[in-house]
């Protein structure tokens, strides 16, 4: 029959006008939790990034974190150019996208900071330019930083956010692990005082070095710590592994951290313990 050969035309209408409503919503309204999944409109998203539901911290530029971190920072070593790994294939590239995505030279950002008059240095790795993978400007840069406050006599504050080391230097970007360490070391006989915030990821060879070296070890709510990949563990020792291993609450459990400090709170934990922490106790 007639009737059924022809289409819903209302139906059709309807359709035709929702697709059309589709493609007039923006893409960016939501943002959505990458440890919880919760959801929640952008324009409700505070200038910490945290998640309502929570407590997880969206990645954030150096940059940014800089913005509700600090009273005030006077950048150092922002002239450091990458020498190493230019024949690697894109990677030049790579480098010059993420110089323009952060406006940062490399992977850290470091500098003299002050919270309440309290002076300190301060480097902030920033997980938007290459995963704040380490390499030679990077490794550098942070130990620039404590030669620094060790002969200014200053705290050291760094906040790690890193995949490990950088593959396109090879070996060069390993042996910042080492180089970095001596300065922390020199900076622990100088009886000066050292504190990590680690924040989402904290991996690789940046945890089995500088991260952990800290005299006070902090870290943000459900952030990613650790060494290997849960996939690279799975298949060493061929067993699955619980869902929370590499979180900062169970790293926290089995005393490899000191405190996880919600992002909000930072600011105001790090006046505290910089105000009242002082030299350390334990000289070298």
């Amino acid at each position: 029959m007639a009737l059924y050969d022809k289409k819903n035309t209302l139906s059709e209408r309807h359709i035709q006008a929702d697709k059309k409503a589709m493609q007039r919503v923006p893409d960016d309204l939501w943002e959505k939790c990458h440890y919880c999944h919760g959801t929640w409109a952008k324009v409700a998203t505070n200038r910490y990034g945290t998640c309502p539901h929570c407590g997880a911290g969206k990645r954030q530029a150096a940059r940014q974190r800089l913005a509700w971190l600090v009273d005030e920072f006077t950048e150092m070593d922002a002239e450091l150019t990458t020498v190493v790994g230019r024949d690697f294939p894109g990677y030049m590239e790579k480098i010059t996208a993420a110089q323009a995505r952060t406006q940062l030279n490399d992977a850290v950002l470091t500098g003299k900071a002050n919270i309440e008059r309290t002076p300190f240095a301060l480097g902030i790795m920033d997980p938007l330019f290459i995963m704040g993978s380490l390499g030679t400007v990077a490794g550098e840069k942070i130990t620039r930083l404590f030669e620094y406050a060790t002969a200014h006599q200053l705290p050291v504050v760094l906040v790690t956010a890193s995949g490990g080391a950088r593959m396109q230097e090879g070996i060069h970007s390993l042996m910042q692990m080492a180089k970095i360490s001596q300065a922390i070391a020199a900076h622990h006989r100088a009886g000066l005082l050292y504190i990590t915030i680690l924040t989402d990821p904290t991996t690789g060879g940046v945890t089995a070095s500088f991260a952990m070296d800290g005299d006070i070890i902090l870290a943000e709510p459900h952030a990613l710590i650790g060494f290997a990949g849960r996939r690279v563990i799975e298949q060493t020792i061929r067993t699955a592994v619980t869902p929370d291993l590499q979180t900062a609450e169970n790293v926290l459990r089995h005393g490899f951290i000191d405190q996880i400090v919600q992002r909000e709170d930072e600011k105001k934990v790090l006046g505290w313990l910089l105000k009242n922490g002082g030299r350390n106790d334990v000289q070298a």
